[in-house]
């Protein structure tokens, strides 16, 4: 295998979706393993083309640490399993209430509410099931990468907690408080908890956790502002999914509160910051920079 430095941010990021999505076509139930229903579900939202943007930061995280963090795939792709759910969910009726997502039918178009509501329950079950059955690490990280993952995910500071106040929020007037209560815990946490999670696999000690923790909070905001920013500028065909919900469910996002430029400037604020929270590391973090810069100069 070529070196990771050798190759372009591109090729490198294809060849960490692939190892991936070998790694979440092992462990979720093929088609036409009962109940089939069920899973071709998952598998339709799943294998849908995601950018696997969490588990690649955890790839990344993990080789600052060390080397050859062996298995990190089958640990990383929990992050996707969890994100999916979320995005499945997100997309119901009673919550978003979207048609499109990755360029194609939501989950619930297809199969109907109910089997998207299992589904994602299912995918979120088998997250945590992925991790207990590690075999390259040791019980205390095992338990500590699962306490990771279900605080990012859940209710004090986690993605619920996150969709909640982002459900809750909506008409309400945009403020800086308010949104932050939103994002930093709707999609921050799960950002973070990626990096950490590759780190701890990989045992990082306190002081580059620290230092890796800090990375994470600055991309998983920059992921955010960028997120709001092209859902106002890019239309549905380039993001795969609704243009301009936001806007018409009135919800809080940085352009609401700090309009396009200002909300442009604290994205590259905060790419600058996460290479500055590198400082500890030498060119065995270069990829993490690199896809900082990524995740600010995307259109999509």
């Amino acid at each position: 295998m070529i070196k990771a430095q050798q190759i372009s941010l591109q090729e490198y990021l294809a060849e960490q979706v692939q190892s991936v999505e070998a790694v979440l076509d092992e462990w979720v139930p093929q088609e036409n393993v009962e109940p089939s229903s069920i899973h071709k579900a998952m598998r339709y939202s799943l294998f849908a083309g995601g950018k696997r943007i969490r588990p690649v930061l955890a790839i990344a995280a993990a080789r600052a640490v060390s080397d050859s963090p062996d298995g990190i795939e089958h640990a990383t792709a929990t992050l996707e399993l969890i994100h999916t759910y979320s995005l499945i969910h997100d997309d119901l009726p009673a919550l978003d209430n979207d048609d499109l997502r990755r360029g194609r039918p939501t989950c619930h178009k297809i199969f109907g509410e109910a089997m998207a509501i299992l589904a994602g329950d299912a995918l979120l079950t088998l997250a945590f099931e992925v991790l207990s059955r590690l075999k390259q690490i040791n019980a205390e990280r095992k338990i500590r990468l699962v306490e990771e993952l279900s605080r990012a995910a859940g209710t004090v500071g986690g993605m619920i907690g996150g969709q909640v106040n982002d459900l809750e929020g909506e008409r309400k007037r945009p403020t800086a408080l308010l949104l932050e209560s939103i994002h930093r815990a709707k999609t921050g946490a799960l950002l973070r908890a990626s990096v950490r999670m590759g780190a701890i696999y990989a045992g990082a000690t306190k002081e580059q956790l620290a230092a890796l923790s800090e990375y994470g909070e600055h991309v998983g905001l920059a992921f955010q502002i960028i997120d709001d920013v092209l859902d106002v500028e890019e239309p549905s065909e380039s993001l795969g999914k609704t243009a301009g919900k936001d806007e018409a469910q009135q919800k809080i996002t940085f352009p609401a509160v700090y309009g396009l430029e200002r909300s442009r400037e604290m994205a590259e604020e905060e790419r600058l910051a996460s290479h500055v929270a590198l400082r500890m590391f030498d060119d065995r973090a270069e990829r993490l920079r690199q896809i900082a810069d990524f995740i600010v100069q995307r259109k999509a």
